[in-house]
């Protein structure tokens, strides 16, 4: 780890937490297609990285090799789906279900290193897969058993934030050993230059228009950039350079959490005793799981 840094790393880190938890709030309250705001969030982060990457990192960038650049564009497409599916699914569901089962994407990475990867899957790690689960079904049926939902079709919502979490891991997965051979910079304008042409294909598709948004929706799309993506996810990979990454991971639970609050402040959604039931289950299963990955 590195010593000394000026800026305190846990608070640093209680400062990204609280940006990525920002995150579902913002895309709640853009009025644009989730595809368009996924599209220009993305976007938006992409420009300022590209930058850096084609002022400082040229040499790196020249020199990723075509099968590393192929897994890297694999890998954006998943983190495109991802972030089509999970924006999605903000529409149809409350945010503590969306956040909550949408960071359940470390129970999908052990899943498929185990089923792609052929990696083991210890007891723990099992236990803690089987616990999440439970808690994901507890939480998607317990409101349709009672009648007492949040969200217009929360069974559909929560679906699709099941389906941004499988395509958040498939993107670790994809990138699980580019990190090492690649440096953070080049390695994420890649991936991101990538999803940002799939998050276009997907708008143009539907036949979403690009521009004629109001001012608001473009702080909005900004925002999304700044807050959640640089201050947050960029905070974050400096953070693993000065703590633990148990700490990190363990800290990133609080996502859920916050995004709740922050639902119940500014959009007056409070979460059904089931979802809240069954959201700290789900998050038991994903500590269980990311402690005996480790």
């Amino acid at each position: 780890m590195t010593s000394n840094p000026a800026v305190s790393p846990k608070a640093a880190l209680a400062t990204a937490v609280a940006a990525v938890s920002a995150g579902a709030i913002l895309v709640r309250l853009s009025e644009a297609p989730s595809s368009v705001t996924a599209f220009y969030r993305v976007l938006f982060t992409t420009v300022p990285l590209g930058a850096v990457a084609a002022w400082r990192y040229r040499a790196d960038l020249a020199r990723i090799r075509p099968r590393d650049l192929a897994f890297a564009a694999l890998s954006g497409v998943a983190l495109a789906v991802h972030f089509a599916a999970w924006f999605e699914s903000l529409r149809w569901t409350s945010v503590a279900a969306s956040v909550t089962l949408v960071q359940a994407q470390p129970v999908f990475v052990a899943l498929g290193a185990w089923l792609l990867l052929r990696e083991r899957v210890t007891r723990r790690m099992a236990a803690g897969i089987a616990v999440a689960v439970g808690g994901m079904v507890s939480m998607s049926f317990g409101d349709f058993l009672s009648g007492v939902a949040v969200g217009p079709r929360p069974l559909y919502g929560n679906a699709l934030a099941l389906t941004g979490a499988v395509a958040a891991a498939g993107y670790v997965l994809a990138g699980r050993s580019l990190r090492q051979r690649i440096s953070l910079v080049p390695y994420v304008t890649v991936v991101y230059g990538v999803c940002v042409l799939v998050l276009l294909s997907f708008v143009l598709a539907a036949g979403h228009p690009l521009t004629g948004y109001p001012p608001r929706e473009w702080l909005l799309f900004v925002g999304l950039a700044a807050g959640p993506g640089l201050l947050g996810h960029t905070v974050l990979n400096w953070a693993l350079a000065h703590l633990e990454s148990s700490v990190v991971s363990v800290s990133l639970l609080g996502e859920p959490v916050g995004a709740t609050l922050l639902a119940v402040a500014f959009l007056s959604e409070t979460p059904t005793p089931a979802t809240v039931v069954g959201g700290c289950v789900v998050l038991l299963g994903i500590y269980v799981t990311a402690a005996a990955d480790r």
